[in-house]
């Protein structure tokens, strides 16, 4: 009988065997991948100074939703945080523990991570986040390799109809610069107006020569020919080349889109970002970019998973036969089983019954039989 204290908070919720299984076998064949592209894991710790947790996700947690949990340890007195993203630990990691490690440095992760309060749109409190990034490089070529690795990663773990939506985060500043300048004050609402797809508030922001921007949308080739007709003197020439090498180097492994205006999700990224969807999700399934570490401002690129958010995507994984182990049972040939892969469960007390406990086959003389069904 449930108890009210063993209600849960708004928020987490527990992942019974079946969908705990998918999670984990995602976990695994994401992670293989990584594993296979030569990106070494770590394992930050779960709380960390919150001082120092802080001031490495400047630009990241913004907003009430990335909030941290904080409170006092009593061993040092200071004040510890329990972490909201993986992301800053791992930059802190390759600047200091791998300083000196040799670049470009390849680490992978996966991890729980908690948030004070979660959107609407999310309101999942408690995350298992996965990602990888690639440290010392803020190249084309590194770029390429964050994007095929995400989408080899959710090919993995069994998402299909995959789609890349490509954006272009300083697009702004690179433009307010020069091609079409803008006062200090009209920047962010220029980036406002643009988030929000609104032409008569562009213009009442002063941001006018952004217009075509809102129509630089849609299926990649389409949307990068209008960009390129916007490029006034040049000023996104570089960026616009490498967007096209990146997506030469997708091919037909993903749908590629381009919207060069999105920020949501961006906030700390430089001149590149992508989001990730895939077939049967409400949501995206994951996001990535260039940016620079906080604190040693070392350039670096990755992505980023929310496994749990993929869960009811992914396939269930094909469930093994459970075989039952009756007293008096050749210890040896169940040890035999195990190791070759199998599922075993032990008879503990007279009178069970292995078909109710769920097992489908049986241990004998000869080895494993199939248990028939009760009549």
């Amino acid at each position: 009988m449930t108890q009210p204290n063993d209600l849960l908070p708004e928020g987490l919720e527990d992942r019974l065997p079946l969908e705990a299984a998918r999670i984990t076998a995602m976990m695994r064949a994401c992670l293989d991948v990584l594993d296979a592209h030569g990106y070494d894991r770590v394992r930050p710790p779960l709380l960390e100074f919150e001082a120092s947790l802080a001031g490495r996700m400047a630009g990241v947690a913004k907003g009430e939703g990335r909030a941290m949990f904080r409170f006092v340890d009593p061993a040092s007195l200071r004040t510890l945080a329990l972490r909201s993203d993986m992301t800053p630990q791992v930059g802190r990691i390759a600047a200091t523990s791998l300083a000196s490690a040799p670049r470009p440095l390849r680490l992978a992760y996966c991890g729980d991570t908690v948030v004070i309060k979660a959107s609407q749109l999310d309101p999942a409190r408690e995350r298992l986040q996965l990602g990888a990034e690639l440290i010392g490089s803020d190249s084309v070529a590194a770029a390429s390799e964050a994007v095929m690795l995400a989408v080899e990663a959710l090919t993995a773990a069994g998402l299909t109809g995959i789609s890349v939506d490509f954006t272009l985060p300083d697009l702004v500043d690179t433009l307010a610069a020069k091609a079409f300048p803008l006062a200090p004050e009209q920047i962010e609402a220029v980036r406002r107006e643009l988030d929000t797809k609104d032409a008569g508030g562009l213009k009442a922001a002063g941001g006018a020569a952004y217009l075509p921007l809102l129509y630089a949308t849609g299926p990649f080739d389409q949307a990068l020919a209008a960009l390129r007709d916007v490029d006034a003197g040049g000023a996104l020439k570089s960026r616009l080349d490498g967007l096209a090498q990146i997506a030469a180097h997708v091919g037909n492994a993903a749908r590629i889109t381009l919207d060069p205006t999105e920020r949501h999700g961006f906030e700390y990224q430089s001149w590149f970002g992508f989001t990730l969807y895939a077939d049967g999700l409400r949501r995206a399934a994951g996001r990535g970019g260039t940016y620079r570490i906080a604190g040693s401002d070392e350039a670096a690129t990755g992505f980023t998973l929310y496994l749990d958010r993929l869960a009811d995507a992914a396939p269930q994984p094909e469930a093994k036969p459970l075989i039952w182990l009756p007293f008096g049972h050749d210890v040896a040939a169940a040890t035999s089983l195990r190791a070759g892969g199998a599922r075993t469960l032990a008879q503990l007390a007279e009178g069970e019954d292995p078909r109710a406990l769920g097992c489908t086959h049986i241990l004998e003389a000869g080895g494993p039989a199939l248990l028939e069904p009760q009549a």
